[in-house]
């Protein structure tokens, strides 16, 4: 039994490293999409990716629980919502990309936790420990210090960490009703009409498609977004099931990491002191929400150690 845990823990953190290192690579990836602009690019994501996971339905021939969730009215908005939510964090992802604030689209996922706990308090009423609201505390100092030392509201980034932040609420609601490909594939076909609404304007009104365009490698990676959107969400389903929420939290960082490594080192990005103090600052409040998850999880292992052995037959 134990040896089977651990395998499953093992196949857990793997894939959740797979899933945030892809996304920490995505800079790259969206970089190599221009000329295409983020409205382009968001409509060829939600078009391939509904496609890709109606070709996995397909295939596995998964199709009966689609008519039950198309009359649950309730678990219709929740997706609705999380659409919504997902399409909104992926354009302003791509527009930060595709006009060299990479670095910016970083840090919105550096804050993505604090928001998080955050949205915790306001919508879900939660109480939190003290390490929780000193991490809180010290990444509203971060933010107001961008804002004055920066010059700038921090927009950009405390989009990226609400979109996102509000995606993650909405789909804890809905996760435990609908597997993560079944919500994936619905999600993407609620935004297929938005998706086509933005070809047509772009093709018509607007400065004219770049599919096609640019040669056959750059159409493939346009085609290719569909995957690269849908296999890191899967992974990250598959780790999500298999290891704590605290493990999961912690892994998260790879990907705004990778980000930033991306935006310095291969995008040429130049990040001015006052933004890297901001980044210290907010790193400092990961590190405390960090060791807080670390000690309330080890607090519940203890619990259900204890509790174990009392329900042991004397």
């Amino acid at each position: 039994m134990r040896q089977r845990w651990a395998a499953e823990s093992a196949r857990g953190i793997a894939a959740g490293f797979g899933a945030y290192g892809i996304w920490g690579l995505f800079p790259i990836y969206f970089d190599a999409l221009r000329p295409a602009g983020p409205w382009e690019i968001l409509a060829n994501r939600i078009v391939w990716t509904a496609l890709f996971c109606l070709i996995v339905l397909g295939i596995g021939r998964d199709w009966s629980w689609l008519p039950p969730l198309l009359r649950h009215r309730k678990l219709m908005l929740g997706v609705t919502a999380a659409a919504l939510f997902i399409a909104v964090n992926w354009v302003v992802y791509v527009a930060a990309v595709t006009s060299g604030h990479t670095s910016e689209a970083a840090l919105g996922y550096f804050l993505n936790p604090l928001v998080t706990v955050a949205l915790g308090v306001v919508v879900l009423r939660e109480r939190l420990r003290p390490l929780q609201w000193l991490a809180v505390g010290i990444g509203a100092a971060a933010g107001v210090y961008l804002s004055v030392a920066g010059g700038s509201f921090p927009l950009t980034a405390l989009t990226l960490a609400s979109s996102f932040a509000m995606y993650g609420l909405v789909k804890k609601k809905v996760g435990a009703q609908l597997p993560a490909l079944h919500s994936l594939t619905v999600e993407t076909l609620i935004l297929l009409p938005v998706a086509a609404a933005i070809l047509v304007v772009l093709a018509v009104a607007g400065p004219g498609l770049d599919f096609g365009a640019h040669g056959p490698v750059h159409t493939g990676l346009l085609i290719f977004s569909g995957v690269a959107t849908a296999v890191p969400l899967l992974l990250f389903a598959a780790s999500a099931r298999r290891i704590p929420l605290t493990t999961v939290g912690l892994i998260q960082f790879v990907t705004p990491v990778i980000q930033l490594i991306c935006a310095v080192t291969v995008l040429g990005e130049h990040l001015s002191s006052a933004r890297w103090i901001g980044f210290g600052i907010v790193w400092a409040a990961l590190i405390v929400l960090s060791a807080d998850a670390l000690v309330a999880g080890r607090s519940r292992a203890r619990v259900r150690r204890l509790s174990a052995c009392e329900e042991l037959p004397l």
